[in-house]
């Protein structure tokens, strides 16, 4: 529902790619900013792992259907310590997921809660499934005009 089109060999090529970072960097297509979509009847939710983030700096954005996350980790460091490991990314973050014209980006909600941000986009009535009347009778003829 998230993409517009749907090609086999590029999917494949981009599942190969997603593991390669995985194995160097140890994120999720390069980012920090894991995410899983889930596709239900009347909407779209998409759950963004963000652990140790100020919930005031999270920003989510939607211009010409590109739905934008961008989130901030500080540097966390008291008087008299020094860092001698950094394995934990900080800096800003930005993941940009592409929108469907089937889903109102009107009516986005996003919720954050134990390090994790919900976002959740509703699926436009048009594009919900719904069940089609079988006609009886004449068959074929009906269909045919």
């Amino acid at each position: 529902m998230l993409l517009t089109s749907i090609d086999p060999f590029v999917q494949e090529f981009e599942r190969q790619f997603d593991r390669a970072v995985r194995q160097v960097t140890g994120h999720v297509n390069g980012t920090s900013m894991p995410m899983d979509g889930i596709r239900r009847a009347d909407d779209v939710v998409l759950r963004f792992d963000l652990p140790g983030i100020d919930p005031g700096s999270i920003e989510v954005t939607v211009d010409r259907g590109v739905l934008s996350v961008t989130a901030r980790r500080e540097e966390e460091f008291g008087e008299g310590e020094r860092l001698f490991v950094r394995e934990r990314p900080m800096g800003s973050f930005t993941r940009r997921v592409y929108l469907s014209d089937h889903l109102d980006a009107d009516k986005i909600e996003a919720a954050y809660d134990n390090g994790v941000l919900a976002v959740r986009i509703p699926v436009l009535e048009k594009a919900r499934p719904r069940k089609v009347a079988i006609q009886q009778g004449n068959g074929q003829k009906a269909l045919r005009g």
